[in-house]
Protein backbone atom coordinates (compact mmCIF):
# COMPACT_ATOMS: atom_id res chain seq x y z
CA UNK A 1 0.00 0.00 0.00
CA UNK A 2 1.35 3.42 -0.90
CA UNK A 3 2.17 5.76 2.02
CA UNK A 4 -0.72 8.03 2.92
CA UNK A 5 -0.06 11.71 2.33
CA UNK A 6 -1.86 14.60 3.85
CA UNK A 7 -3.75 16.87 1.45
CA UNK A 8 -2.26 20.34 1.77
CA UNK A 9 -2.56 23.69 0.11
CA UNK A 10 0.43 25.43 -1.37
CA UNK A 11 1.24 28.35 0.90
CA UNK A 12 2.06 31.79 -0.44
CA UNK A 13 5.52 32.52 0.97
CA UNK A 14 6.80 36.08 0.90
CA UNK A 15 10.45 36.68 0.09
CA UNK A 16 12.50 36.88 3.27
CA UNK A 17 16.13 37.29 4.34
CA UNK A 18 16.44 33.53 4.94
CA UNK A 19 15.62 32.86 1.29
CA UNK A 20 12.87 30.43 2.26
CA UNK A 21 15.35 27.90 3.65
CA UNK A 22 14.02 24.76 5.28
CA UNK A 23 15.53 22.12 7.53
CA UNK A 24 14.78 19.30 9.91
CA UNK A 25 15.89 19.84 13.48
CA UNK A 26 16.39 17.57 16.48
CA UNK A 27 17.64 18.01 20.05
CA UNK A 28 20.55 16.36 21.87
CA UNK A 29 21.84 16.65 25.44
CA UNK A 30 24.32 14.83 27.66
CA UNK A 31 26.96 12.18 27.11
CA UNK A 32 24.71 9.12 26.97
CA UNK A 33 23.70 7.12 23.90
CA UNK A 34 21.03 9.36 22.35
CA UNK A 35 23.55 10.37 19.69
CA UNK A 36 22.84 6.97 18.15
CA UNK A 37 19.24 7.99 17.65
CA UNK A 38 20.33 11.19 15.91
CA UNK A 39 22.67 9.25 13.61
CA UNK A 40 19.84 6.88 12.80
CA UNK A 41 17.55 9.81 12.04
CA UNK A 42 20.13 11.47 9.75
CA UNK A 43 20.55 8.22 7.82
CA UNK A 44 16.81 7.66 7.70
CA UNK A 45 16.24 11.08 6.14
CA UNK A 46 18.85 10.23 3.50
CA UNK A 47 17.23 6.86 2.80
CA UNK A 48 13.88 8.52 2.01
CA UNK A 49 15.65 11.07 -0.22
CA UNK A 50 14.78 14.14 1.83
CA UNK A 51 15.91 17.35 0.16
CA UNK A 52 16.67 19.13 3.44
CA UNK A 53 19.47 18.95 6.04
CA UNK A 54 19.26 17.90 9.69
CA UNK A 55 20.16 20.55 12.28
CA UNK A 56 21.09 19.32 15.78
CA UNK A 57 20.28 21.74 18.60
CA UNK A 58 22.59 20.52 21.35
CA UNK A 59 23.45 21.52 24.88
CA UNK A 60 27.07 22.29 25.87
CA UNK A 61 27.39 18.95 27.70
CA UNK A 62 27.41 16.92 24.46
CA UNK A 63 30.98 15.54 24.30
CA UNK A 64 33.31 16.34 21.40
CA UNK A 65 33.44 12.69 20.38
CA UNK A 66 29.69 12.64 19.75
CA UNK A 67 29.83 15.99 17.95
CA UNK A 68 32.42 14.66 15.53
CA UNK A 69 30.29 11.60 14.80
CA UNK A 70 27.33 13.84 13.98
CA UNK A 71 29.47 16.08 11.78
CA UNK A 72 30.70 13.03 9.89
CA UNK A 73 27.05 12.13 9.31
CA UNK A 74 26.33 15.46 7.62
CA UNK A 75 24.50 17.10 10.53
CA UNK A 76 24.58 20.86 11.11
CA UNK A 77 25.41 21.48 14.78
CA UNK A 78 23.94 24.39 16.73
CA UNK A 79 24.98 24.69 20.36
CA UNK A 80 22.31 26.18 22.63
CA UNK A 81 22.14 27.09 26.30
CA UNK A 82 19.72 25.30 28.65
CA UNK A 83 16.32 26.79 29.40
CA UNK A 84 15.61 26.47 33.11
CA UNK A 85 11.90 26.56 34.09
CA UNK A 86 10.55 27.52 37.52
CA UNK A 87 10.91 24.87 40.20
CA UNK A 88 8.39 22.08 39.87
CA UNK A 89 6.86 21.22 43.21
CA UNK A 90 4.69 18.40 41.83
CA UNK A 91 7.32 16.65 39.72
CA UNK A 92 7.45 15.50 36.12
CA UNK A 93 6.14 12.30 34.56
CA UNK A 94 9.81 11.53 33.86
CA UNK A 95 12.65 13.25 35.73
CA UNK A 96 14.67 13.97 32.59
CA UNK A 97 11.81 15.96 31.05
CA UNK A 98 13.22 19.13 32.59
CA UNK A 99 15.99 19.08 29.95
CA UNK A 100 13.40 19.28 27.20
CA UNK A 101 12.51 22.91 27.93
CA UNK A 102 15.72 23.74 26.09
CA UNK A 103 13.93 22.72 22.88
CA UNK A 104 12.29 26.16 22.97
CA UNK A 105 15.58 27.54 21.62
CA UNK A 106 14.83 26.14 18.16
CA UNK A 107 12.38 28.99 17.59
CA UNK A 108 15.47 31.22 17.42
CA UNK A 109 16.80 29.49 14.29
CA UNK A 110 15.45 32.24 12.04
CA UNK A 111 17.92 31.54 9.25
CA UNK A 112 15.25 28.97 8.32
CA UNK A 113 11.79 29.92 7.14
CA UNK A 114 10.21 26.64 8.22
CA UNK A 115 11.47 23.62 10.15
CA UNK A 116 10.27 20.15 11.07
CA UNK A 117 11.29 19.12 14.57
CA UNK A 118 11.85 15.39 15.25
CA UNK A 119 12.87 13.85 18.57
CA UNK A 120 16.07 11.79 18.54
CA UNK A 121 14.10 8.59 19.17
CA UNK A 122 12.17 9.03 15.93
CA UNK A 123 12.80 7.33 12.61
CA UNK A 124 11.49 8.43 9.21
CA UNK A 125 10.38 5.60 6.92
CA UNK A 126 8.67 7.72 4.28
CA UNK A 127 9.50 11.10 2.76
CA UNK A 128 7.64 13.89 4.57
CA UNK A 129 9.20 16.88 2.83
CA UNK A 130 5.72 17.86 1.61
CA UNK A 131 4.91 19.01 5.15
CA UNK A 132 7.12 22.04 4.57
CA UNK A 133 4.41 23.23 2.16
CA UNK A 134 1.70 23.40 4.82
CA UNK A 135 0.10 26.87 5.05
CA UNK A 136 2.08 29.27 7.21
CA UNK A 137 0.94 30.69 10.52
CA UNK A 138 0.19 27.41 12.29
CA UNK A 139 1.92 24.74 14.34
CA UNK A 140 1.29 21.22 13.03
CA UNK A 141 1.62 18.07 15.12
CA UNK A 142 -0.03 14.70 15.81
CA UNK A 143 -2.56 14.26 18.61
CA UNK A 144 -1.23 12.31 21.60
CA UNK A 145 -2.67 9.23 23.30
CA UNK A 146 -3.70 9.44 26.98
CA UNK A 147 -3.89 5.71 27.69
CA UNK A 148 -0.43 4.91 29.09
CA UNK A 149 0.33 4.91 32.81
CA UNK A 150 2.48 8.04 32.60
CA UNK A 151 -0.81 9.97 32.29
CA UNK A 152 -2.17 8.61 35.57
CA UNK A 153 -2.43 12.08 37.15
CA UNK A 154 -4.78 13.36 34.46
CA UNK A 155 -8.57 13.30 34.43
CA UNK A 156 -8.45 11.78 30.96
CA UNK A 157 -6.58 8.73 32.22
CA UNK A 158 -8.68 8.36 35.35
CA UNK A 159 -11.96 8.18 33.44
CA UNK A 160 -10.54 6.24 30.46
CA UNK A 161 -11.05 9.04 27.95
CA UNK A 162 -8.68 9.39 24.99
CA UNK A 163 -8.87 11.88 22.14
CA UNK A 164 -7.66 9.14 19.78
CA UNK A 165 -10.93 7.20 20.28
CA UNK A 166 -13.39 9.60 21.95
CA UNK A 167 -16.29 7.35 20.98
CA UNK A 168 -15.11 4.61 23.38
CA UNK A 169 -15.49 6.71 26.52
CA UNK A 170 -17.27 9.99 25.91
CA UNK A 171 -16.22 13.05 27.86
CA UNK A 172 -18.71 13.60 30.76
CA UNK A 173 -19.66 17.22 30.06
CA UNK A 174 -22.20 17.27 32.89
CA UNK A 175 -19.49 16.42 35.45
CA UNK A 176 -16.35 18.06 34.03
CA UNK A 177 -17.60 20.74 31.65
CA UNK A 178 -16.32 21.11 28.07
CA UNK A 179 -13.80 18.48 26.90
CA UNK A 180 -10.12 19.44 27.02
CA UNK A 181 -8.64 21.08 23.91
CA UNK A 182 -6.81 18.96 21.35
CA UNK A 183 -3.42 17.98 22.75
CA UNK A 184 -0.39 17.13 20.61
CA UNK A 185 2.72 15.04 21.12
CA UNK A 186 5.73 17.38 20.89
CA UNK A 187 8.08 14.76 19.44
CA UNK A 188 7.25 15.98 15.93
CA UNK A 189 6.39 19.59 15.06
CA UNK A 190 6.10 21.63 11.89
CA UNK A 191 6.81 25.23 12.87
CA UNK A 192 8.21 28.58 11.79
CA UNK A 193 11.16 30.05 13.72
CA UNK A 194 10.40 33.57 14.86
CA UNK A 195 12.35 35.84 17.21
CA UNK A 196 9.27 37.58 18.60
CA UNK A 197 7.70 34.21 19.41
CA UNK A 198 10.98 32.90 20.79
CA UNK A 199 11.54 35.85 23.15
CA UNK A 200 7.93 35.80 24.31
CA UNK A 201 8.04 32.05 25.03
CA UNK A 202 11.13 32.48 27.20
CA UNK A 203 9.37 35.21 29.19
CA UNK A 204 6.15 33.23 29.54
CA UNK A 205 7.94 30.06 30.64
CA UNK A 206 9.54 31.98 33.52
CA UNK A 207 6.12 32.58 35.07
CA UNK A 208 4.41 29.34 34.06
CA UNK A 209 4.21 26.62 36.70
CA UNK A 210 5.70 23.40 35.26
CA UNK A 211 3.40 20.41 34.90
CA UNK A 212 3.89 16.68 34.40
CA UNK A 213 4.81 16.73 30.73
CA UNK A 214 7.13 19.72 30.92
CA UNK A 215 7.73 21.52 27.63
CA UNK A 216 5.05 19.47 25.87
CA UNK A 217 2.39 20.84 28.22
CA UNK A 218 3.86 24.32 27.80
CA UNK A 219 3.87 24.16 24.00
CA UNK A 220 0.29 22.90 23.98
CA UNK A 221 -0.74 25.82 26.15
CA UNK A 222 1.27 28.39 24.21
CA UNK A 223 0.19 27.31 20.70
CA UNK A 224 -3.36 26.23 21.56
CA UNK A 225 -4.97 28.76 19.23
CA UNK A 226 -2.88 27.95 16.14
CA UNK A 227 -2.41 24.19 16.53
CA UNK A 228 -3.51 22.09 13.55
CA UNK A 229 -3.67 18.27 13.95
CA UNK A 230 -2.11 16.07 11.26
CA UNK A 231 -2.55 12.28 10.83
CA UNK A 232 -0.78 9.73 13.05
CA UNK A 233 1.29 8.59 10.07
CA UNK A 234 3.57 11.56 10.80
CA UNK A 235 4.30 10.54 14.41
CA UNK A 236 3.29 7.02 15.39
CA UNK A 237 3.55 6.87 19.18
CA UNK A 238 4.09 3.14 19.73
CA UNK A 239 1.37 2.83 22.37
CA UNK A 240 -1.13 3.36 19.54
CA UNK A 241 -0.31 -0.18 18.38
CA UNK A 242 -1.91 -1.74 21.46
CA UNK A 243 -4.22 1.05 22.62
CA UNK A 244 -5.85 1.99 19.30
CA UNK A 245 -4.89 -0.69 16.75
CA UNK A 246 -8.04 -0.04 14.73
CA UNK A 247 -6.58 3.34 13.71
CA UNK A 248 -3.16 2.07 12.59
CA UNK A 249 -2.00 0.59 9.31
CA UNK A 250 1.77 0.15 9.46
CA UNK A 251 1.97 0.21 5.66
CA UNK A 252 0.92 3.87 5.79
CA UNK A 253 3.26 5.03 8.58
CA UNK A 254 5.92 7.56 7.59
CA UNK A 255 7.31 8.39 11.05
CA UNK A 256 7.76 6.08 14.05
CA UNK A 257 8.36 7.46 17.54
CA UNK A 258 10.16 4.92 19.75
CA UNK A 259 8.97 6.55 22.97
CA UNK A 260 7.37 3.57 24.76
CA UNK A 261 9.28 2.16 27.72
CA UNK A 262 11.96 -0.24 26.48
CA UNK A 263 11.49 0.61 22.79
CA UNK A 264 14.68 2.62 22.07
CA UNK A 265 16.27 0.45 19.34
CA UNK A 266 19.82 1.01 20.58
CA UNK A 267 18.82 -0.20 24.07
CA UNK A 268 16.24 -2.78 23.07
CA UNK A 269 16.08 -6.04 25.03
CA UNK A 270 12.45 -7.03 24.49
CA UNK A 271 11.98 -7.54 28.22
CA UNK A 272 9.64 -4.63 29.00
CA UNK A 273 5.87 -4.78 28.73
CA UNK A 274 4.60 -4.94 25.11
CA UNK A 275 8.16 -5.19 23.76
CA UNK A 276 7.73 -8.86 22.83
CA UNK A 277 5.14 -7.93 20.18
CA UNK A 278 6.06 -8.90 16.62
CA UNK A 279 5.22 -5.44 15.27
CA UNK A 280 7.54 -3.81 17.81
CA UNK A 281 10.39 -6.19 17.00
CA UNK A 282 9.84 -5.55 13.30
CA UNK A 283 10.03 -1.76 13.78
CA UNK A 284 13.18 -2.08 15.89
CA UNK A 285 14.77 -4.21 13.16
CA UNK A 286 13.83 -1.61 10.53
CA UNK A 287 15.61 1.05 12.60
CA UNK A 288 18.74 -1.09 12.88
CA UNK A 289 18.69 -1.88 9.16
CA UNK A 290 18.99 1.85 8.47
CA UNK A 291 21.52 2.54 11.23
CA UNK A 292 23.85 -0.25 10.06
CA UNK A 293 23.56 0.54 6.34
CA UNK A 294 26.98 1.96 5.46
CA UNK A 295 25.71 3.20 2.09
CA UNK A 296 23.66 5.76 4.06
CA UNK A 297 26.73 7.17 5.85
CA UNK A 298 27.07 10.77 4.72
CA UNK A 299 30.36 10.43 2.83
CA UNK A 300 29.33 7.23 1.03
CA UNK A 301 25.90 8.62 0.21
CA UNK A 302 27.27 11.87 -1.23
CA UNK A 303 29.82 9.98 -3.32
CA UNK A 304 27.10 7.71 -4.72
CA UNK A 305 24.72 10.59 -5.38
CA UNK A 306 27.45 12.64 -7.04
CA UNK A 307 27.96 9.85 -9.56
CA UNK A 308 24.23 9.58 -10.22
CA UNK A 309 23.40 13.27 -10.15
CA UNK A 310 26.38 15.65 -9.77
CA UNK A 311 24.29 18.85 -9.70
CA UNK A 312 21.89 17.70 -6.97
CA UNK A 313 24.73 16.26 -4.87
CA UNK A 314 26.58 19.58 -5.07
CA UNK A 315 23.50 21.50 -3.93
CA UNK A 316 22.95 19.08 -1.03
CA UNK A 317 26.56 19.42 0.06
CA UNK A 318 26.34 23.22 0.01
CA UNK A 319 23.11 23.16 2.02
CA UNK A 320 24.59 20.98 4.77
CA UNK A 321 27.89 22.80 4.90
CA UNK A 322 30.07 20.55 2.76
CA UNK A 323 32.78 18.33 4.20
CA UNK A 324 33.91 20.75 6.89
CA UNK A 325 30.75 21.20 8.97
CA UNK A 326 31.32 23.18 12.13
CA UNK A 327 29.40 23.91 15.31
CA UNK A 328 28.07 27.44 15.38
CA UNK A 329 28.45 29.75 18.33
CA UNK A 330 26.26 29.07 21.40
CA UNK A 331 22.80 30.65 21.33
CA UNK A 332 21.66 32.45 24.46
CA UNK A 333 18.71 34.65 25.23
Amino acid sequence: MAPMKMTIEKADVALSPNGGKRAYVTFLAGNQDYWMGVVGLAKGLRKVKSAYPLVVAMLPDVPEEHRQILISQGCILREIEPVVPPENQAGYAMAYYIINYSKLRIWEFVEYEKMIYLDGDIQVFGNIDHLFDTPSGYLYAVKDCFCEGSWFKTTQYKIGYCQQSPEKVTWPVESYGPPPPKYFNAGMLVFEPNLVTYEDMLEVVKVTTPTSFAEQDFLNMYFRDIYKPIPSTYNLVLAMLWRHPEHIDLDQINVVHYCAKGSKPWRFTGAEEYMDREDIKMLVKKWWDIYEDSSLDYKNFVETESKLNPIMASLASQESGGDGLKSLAPSAA
